[in-house]
């Protein structure tokens, strides 16, 4: 069995989303940030596991569903905070962000049995899911996080290490006004879908 990580950010107005502001104000851009982690920590509560842990930036709300171990993250950059996510686990781990509300326990429910690694690459150039049958920080320290090439990095990284890596689907990270729309559409039932939803017609009033 593996360990489930979700690094997030508590969802603070001028905190999460913020290029999500306009045409949302912070506020909606929060509240769509929360429903965005409700439906990744209830995919994930969903999906077996050995332990459920979220890596949290803030304090927990009453969005963390039960179950979960809250760790707090580490200073530093996004490649620090992530490999030491992995240096607190023990056996095969499978990280994901808050940022693909359409993640299903079917998309989480890994096998190592046959690979080494499992990388989800992300429409944007980055990676929504990174996953580790022997969790080693130095796999991921360096990478430079928030480019285009960020992915094709880090894979890169997992290969020349001589891990055999599976490719898990490419999904679509929310992080502007038309990912949002897009991603709602994949998942028109979440908590995600109905916060656009109510935030639109907010903004159209």
């Amino acid at each position: 069995m593996t360990t489930l990580l979700v690094i997030a950010k508590e969802p603070l107005p001028g905190r999460v989303k913020t290029r999500l502001t306009p045409p949302f104000t912070p506020r909606e851009a929060a509240a769509l940030a929360e429903a965005a982690l409700t439906d990744s920590l209830l995919a994930v509560a969903a999906t077996p596991a050995t332990r459920r842990v979220l890596v949290l930036d803030g304090t927990p709300g009453p969005w963390l569903p039960p179950g979960f171990d809250v760790v707090r993250q580490c200073a530093g950059g996004l490649d620090a905070r992530l490999a030491d996510a992995f240096a607190a686990c023990v056996g095969p781990a499978l990280l994901i962000g808050m940022d693909t509300p359409q993640v299903t326990p079917q998309l989480l429910t890994v096998d190592f049995a046959d690979c080494d690694a499992y990388f989800g690459p992300a429409e944007d150039g980055g990676f929504w899911a990174l996953g580790l049958a022997d969790p080693d920080p130095a796999l991921l320290r360096g990478v430079p996080m928030s480019t285009p090439v960020t992915g094709a990095v880090q894979r890169e990284r997992l290969v020349g290490a001589g891990l055999r890596v599976r490719d898990l689907p490419r999904l679509r990270d929310v992080d502007i006004a038309a990912d949002a729309h897009a991603v709602a559409a994949l998942a028109p039932h979440g908590r995600f879908a109905a916060q656009l939803a109510r935030c639109t017609a907010a903004t159209h009033r």
